[in-house]
């Protein structure tokens, strides 16, 4: 008794250790290859999968063929299962997947000519090593119009989550257990059907790219055969899994929640925007809209949930986040539409005020006038007090001295009155800060709102003293701005030969300008667009000249009559 339970310990105490040292369990790999009348390569394919070192098991389909392409796979050492008639691609892959004795299972055409074994590896690794349960093959090949023309457009509407570059691509492995869950179709469909499958159910299948093969070319009698077969194939699926209905129905109500979405829209844009058309009008297609958008809306949550019940989840979640994406945008849309509304709500004396300002859009046709900002969003500008301390400090936004042409620290004159330009804080982009004489001046008041268009005509008849300039020596272009747009002419100012600055305005014909330095007058001229070419002038050992150049645009800007004013530092 003793010596049997001695025994019986040192058994145990075996099996113990073994457990503890276990690998982790073989999985066995077969390649079920799908063969009709291809004797001229597929022993080449066959003679590559087995000098691959996880492969443990070759079987050849033979589907049918009328010449030797069993016995030239036999020949090359793999395990030929013949069936007496052709019965389609779809039906040898079967026939192979139910004799295959594996744990994974890699299907590989007969007619790759470049096969390798790296390519073979590529496509099983993933699954031996658990990162995918199905894998297929991308690469790169000279046809696919069957792909682009008919599978991808078909998938894009009924399935828009599978995004794969190539869902056609007949290269595929996969675990043995999880084929079980997917129906083989009988013909070309079958590649098309196992993906679409493995998304609606969830399975983990990822794309490999094994680089470029080359495949013999079908002809097109194939190719319209095989369309044919992936169309059908592509259809049933989506009636099987309520793609149709999601596209049929819920599409139907998506549009009509749009459309009722689109009309509140448009009542809300009429009652604050556009004033020809009565109040009522705007208040009665907001309400037809609120009733139309809530109905189809709720039809669309409701037929939603009929779907998601009745179909596998898998990836569901995906193609109904894209089947409902334009109404997702339409809604966000109305809300930002309200949000705004409702931001430029105010409650005083028993009344409520909604008064939305909108940002200005500029777009510039004429480059030089551009600021090389040639499309912007600028404005609208409020009315604020100056800062303390600053009554002679007029505070911009960068935006509004883009529209009146002037920078910081250059001058604005207002009824006699000079204040210094001075930009205003971060925070504060769309205020404008006037001291309290000019705002007196443009009659303004605090809260006043200017649209960007309007800026020129609140500042209309102002002086401004515009700092130009280059390195030693300093500019200061004198004009007024006017809101009455006239056509421009373009200056250069060269001094000793170096040209300083580049800029253009309003020059009134016949009328005498003058050119300064340090304030002192060094010289006159009268402007006449067609005959004055340059004006030259000298300022002790300076050589000073304007190159004057027509141009078919307009300005706000008017000179003075002293519109130069030099100083060399």
């Amino acid at each position: 008794m003793g010596e049997i339970l001695s025994w019986l310990f040192v058994i145990l105490t075996f099996l113990l250790a073994s457990l503890k040292t276990s690998k982790p369990k073989y999985q066995k790999v077969s390649v079920i290859i799908p063969a009709y009348n291809e004797e001229n390569t597929v022993a080449i394919v066959v003679d590559v999968i087995k000098k691959v070192p996880c492969v443990d098991e070759v079987i050849v389909v033979d589907d049918g063929s009328s010449d030797n392409t069993a016995q030239e796979a036999t020949k090359a050492g793999a395990i030929v299962i013949s069936h007496e008639v052709n019965k389609g691609k779809g039906e040898a892959l079967y026939t192979g997947y139910k004799n295959a004795e594996c744990d994974i299972i890699a299907f590989i055409d007969a007619d790759i000519h470049n096969l390798t074994s790296n390519k073979v590896e590529s496509m099983i690794k993933p699954i031996l090593t658990g990162k995918a349960e199905i894998t297929k093959t991308k690469f790169a090949r000279e046809s696919g119009r069957v792909t682009e023309l008919t599978a991808k457009p078909l998938l894009n509407f009924f399935f828009p989550e599978i995004t794969f570059e190539q869902p056609l691509s007949g290269q595929f492995a996969a675990r043995k257990e999880i084929l079980k869950k997917i129906h083989f179709e009988k013909d070309y469909g079958v590649d098309v059907g196992i993906v679409i499958d493995a998304d609606v159910l969830g399975i983990s299948i990822m794309e490999v790219d094994i680089g470029a093969i080359e495949h013999d070319m079908s002809p097109l009698a194939d190719l319209h055969l095989m369309a044919n077969e992936v169309v059908r194939t592509i259809m049933n699926r989506a009636n099987k899994y309520g793609r149709v209905t999601m596209i049929d129905d819920i599409g139907f109500f998506i549009r009509m929640s749009i459309v009722g979405l689109s009309l509140v829209i448009l009542g809300l844009f009429t009652i604050f925007f556009v004033k020809f058309i009565p109040l009522s009008v705007g208040v009665l297609v907001t309400i037809i809209g609120i009733i139309m958008a809530l109905y189809y809306i709720i039809k669309v949550v409701v037929q939603s949930i009929m779907i998601y019940r009745k179909t596998p989840r898998g990836n569901l979640i995906k193609s109904f986040v894209k089947i409902h994406f334009p109404l997702i945008i339409s809604l966000i849309i109305l809300i930002l539409m309200i949000s705004t509304f409702l931001g430029a709500t105010t409650f005083e004396n028993g009344a409520i005020s909604i008064e939305p300002n909108s940002r200005n859009l500029i777009i510039f046709t004429d480059a030089s006038n551009s600021n090389n900002n040639s499309i912007s969003v600028r404005g609208p500008y409020t009315i604020g007090t100056a800062i303390e301390n600053e009554s002679n400090v007029i505070r911009m936004p960068s935006d509004a001295m883009m529209t009146l042409n002037v920078k910081v620290n250059d001058t604005i004159i207002i009824n006699d009155e000079s204040y210094v330009i001075n930009q205003t804080s971060d925070f504060e982009r769309d205020i404008l800060r006037l001291p309290i004489n000019a705002k007196n001046a443009l009659h303004l008041d605090d809260g006043d709102i200017i649209q960007n268009s309007r800026i020129v005509d609140v500042f209309d008849k102002s002086k401004i003293h515009h700092e130009l300039g280059y390195k030693n020596v300093s500019c200061i272009e004198k004009y007024i701005l006017s809101s009455k747009q006239e056509r421009g002419c373009t200056y250069e100012l060269i001094v000793d030969n170096i040209s300083i600055t580049n800029s253009s305005g309003v020059f009134k014909e016949n009328e005498t300008y003058s050119l300064s330095v340090d304030d002192l007058n060094v010289g006159t001229f009268t402007y006449n667009n067609s005959t004055i070419p340059s004006q030259n002038f000298t300022y002790e050992n300076h050589e000073i000249q304007l190159k004057f150049n027509n141009g078919n645009f307009s300005s706000k800007k008017q000179f003075e009559s002293n519109f130069i004013n030099l100083k060399f530092k």
